[in-house]
């Protein structure tokens, strides 16, 4: 089609030449103008041979007529069509254009413009017009264009509005230049050419799973607002502008319509003139992509004056307003049912079509990342080789190219880590034991419980889980959060609150908001250690600072709202976490200090029994430190490496001096090595409990008989 299109042009702008050759003829000299108009039949008559079928339109011909392709079919059809451009307005369209086409058209134009540009002036213009009304009128007496309809199309026809055509150059009216748009010409000859004004976005192509999101009333009517042609503002907003462009995209696919895609800046008429008329030659609807705002910058209202038809703007949340000039649908981009998702998985990875429940399951995401996801999944599969299974057991790893791909977008201090800690590894009670599997339940059914049986509509549930696990340090927070994501199967995204809080305005929020970004694009567990550094309690406003900390607070709180993944939050302090913030959890588990039959257990847990000399006492252990599974598990590591050194076996005394350390490092007493009934350190305490009641009866005794 690109070369057929081409040629189809060059025909069309022969036509053009061929009457300028004849004013040329008519108007100058044989010596002045024998040359020009020679070469410019010349070039005609070879660019017609070369036409793909029927000749084009000759002068006075309606554009879009006896074309070697059908009307509407070309890229100068369509813009004259979708313009609504007259005959003399096309014709101006294929003369500015003559000089695009060859060097030869150039240099020509330039020896017959008055200040030696390489573009055809107004006055050439104009004594084109004359010669076609001398010719209409001695042919047919019919009324022809004069230089009045042609200041009035230079000053205020469609194609100038549009910027299709400009007048350039500093001198008089008649002396100035007709230029085209920037690439327009490249455009109209079918080739990919864009204006650096419109910086490349891909759309890419309508991905499986969106049916029943373009079932939705919002994207029908989106669609038929796409089918009317009527000048209107669609705006697509999503946080991830990926999403975005694929509902973009899928709502063009839906009406019969590609999209010709770029960023440029929204308020620049002239950008978005050559956004639509770019968009116009390729038959495609203009899609805007709007960068999100600067920190403090407010919305931007496009300049839309020159589109005139529908416009998609993907835009972040709150970086568009719409301006009163043309109607508005905002499309909400929403979450896609189970169904859905299923259909993507299938569509995305075919050779593990029978997985797509699970991998719906437990990845939820967009159709659109459910696409980038398998892109990455297969190149892993090719980089293993014939030999290698890319995967588990030649299982495509999925969660490895998830995680992978969303490393490159997290913020600094957040790790995405794939975690392995079993359920065996939590020692807690029963009711929190109870709260955590809940918690997972929940995860893992919510697509059931939500929109199957609808109990979303019904009883207005939210998506997502929330905890927020409480308890002194080293009490298996942390672990616990590993040991949810390892029962949900996803990846474990963990942020440090206390390195996300800045002392600048807006940077906190931002901050957060990148991390949520992070996890539900991964559908990762979001850890956020220490919360009370972030959600502390609201404070009475006496100075400025407190109203930027309650501004955070409030933000926050919303943001977790809208996650609908598992979040699971910590801190050391509940009596600093805000009321509103307790309201909004749907756990909240308790971690105290371990008991004695807690502690036992995890002595066992952190020291393996083939590392234990036999003087090892772990009930004596638990009875005497009671101290929480952190100190535990150092004390163990601690020991471990002492014992390595002297290339042994773990012995109680190594156990003993690594705790003395722990409770030096959090300045509290030691109480002593640990007595293990029948054993030498209970003979040893006992002869030493003997000795001091032996002195203590001697001093008795000794008052009462001095």
């Amino acid at each position: 089609m690109s070369d057929r299109t081409s040629r189809d042009l060059s025909v069309r702008a022969a036509a053009v030449a061929v009457r300028v050759a004849e004013l040329l003829e008519a108007t100058c000299s044989e010596e002045a103008g024998a040359e020009p108009a020679a070469f410019l039949r010349d070039w005609a008559a070879a660019a017609e041979r070369r036409a793909p079928g029927p000749a084009a339109p000759g002068h006075g011909s309606a554009p879009g007529q006896g074309s070697g392709s059908a009307p509407g079919r070309t890229p100068f059809e369509r813009l004259v069509r979708w313009y609504g451009l007259g005959a003399l307005e096309a014709e101006l369209v294929l003369f500015a254009g003559l000089p695009e086409e060859h060097e030869g058209l150039a240099r020509t134009f330039r020896t017959m413009h008055p200040a030696g540009a390489p573009h055809p002036s107004v006055g050439l213009a104009g004594l084109l017009i004359d010669c076609a009304a001398r010719t209409a009128t001695g042919a047919t007496g019919a009324a022809a264009p004069d230089r009045v309809a042609l200041r009035r199309l230079l000053h205020q026809g469609p194609a100038v509005r549009a910027g299709m055509l400009a007048l350039t150059g500093d001198g008089p009216f008649h002396e100035r230049s007709l230029t085209l748009a920037d690439q327009l010409w490249e455009a109209l000859h079918g080739h990919p050419a864009r204006p650096a004004a419109l910086e490349p976005a891909d759309a890419g192509a309508p991905v499986p799973g969106l049916d029943g999101w373009l079932a939705l009333p919002e994207s029908v009517r989106a669609v038929a607002a796409l089918r009317s042609r009527a000048p209107r503002t669609l705006l697509v907003s999503a946080r991830d502008e990926t999403v975005a462009l694929s509902r973009c995209a899928a709502l063009a696919d839906a009406a019969g319509l590609g999209v010709f895609a770029a960023r440029a800046r929204p308020e620049d008429p002239a950008a978005l003139g050559l956004l639509g008329l770019h968009a116009a030659a390729r038959g495609a609807v203009p899609l805007l992509v709007v960068a999100a705002p600067p920190t403090g910058a407010g919305p931007v209202t496009p300049a839309v004056d020159r589109i005139p038809g529908p416009l998609l703007v993907c835009a972040a949340p709150g970086a568009v307003r719409p301006g009163p000039q043309r109607p508005v649908l905002t499309v909400p981009v929403g979450p896609v049912g189970v169904a859905d998702r299923r259909r993507a998985w299938r569509a995305a990875l075919p050779e593990a079509a029978a997985r797509a429940p699970e991998l719906a399951a437990r990845h939820p995401l967009d159709p659109a990342l459910t696409a980038q996801v398998a892109l990455d999944v297969r190149s892993r599969a090719a980089l293993a080789g014939p030999d290698g299974d890319g995967g588990d057991g030649g299982r495509p790893d999925v969660s490895g190219a998830i995680r992978a791909r969303a490393g490159a977008l997290l913020p600094p201090g957040v790790d995405l880590v794939g975690p392995r800690a079993p359920w065996s590894r939590l020692v807690l009670s029963a009711e929190a034991d109870g709260q955590l599997r809940d918690a997972v339940a929940r995860l893992r059914h919510q697509a059931l419980v939500l929109d199957d049986w609808r109990l979303r509509e019904a009883a207005r549930a939210a998506r997502g889980v929330r905890l927020l696990l409480t308890g002194p340090p080293g009490t298996g927070k942390s672990l616990a959060a590993e040991v949810l994501a390892t029962e949900a199967g996803r990846d474990l995204l963990v942020v440090d609150g206390s390195e996300l809080v800045s002392k600048y305005i807006g940077e906190t929020e931002k901050n957060l908001a990148a991390c949520f970004e992070a996890a539900e694009r991964t559908q990762a567990v979001f850890l956020l250690d220490e919360a009370d550094a972030l959600f502390g309690t609201r404070t009475e406003i006496s100075e400025a600072n407190d109203r930027f900390a309650n501004m955070e607070t409030a933000y926050l709180l919303q943001r977790l709202d809208r996650f609908d993944g598992l979040a699971v939050l910590t801190t050391n302090l509940r009596q600093n976490i805000d009321a509103a913030f307790i309201r909004r959890m749907d756990f909240v588990v308790e971690f105290p200090l371990p008991d004695e039959a807690g502690r036992h257990r995890m002595w066992d847990l952190h020291l393996p029994p083939a590392l234990r000399h036999p003087d090892v006492d772990l009930a004596a252990l638990a009875q005497c430190y009671p101290v929480p599974g952190g100190w535990i598990r150092n004390a163990a590591i601690g020991a471990a490496f002492r014992a390595a050194d002297e290339a042994g076996q773990v012995r109680q005394a190594h156990l003993a001096d690594a705790m003395r350390r722990e409770y030096g490092k959090a300045g509290r007493p030691f109480p002593g090595d640990p007595v293990t009934p029948g054993g030498p350190g209970a003979d040893r305490r006992a002869a030493q409990a003997l000795a001091a009641a032996d002195a203590a009866s001697d001093r008795l005794t000794r008052k009462e008989n001095p």
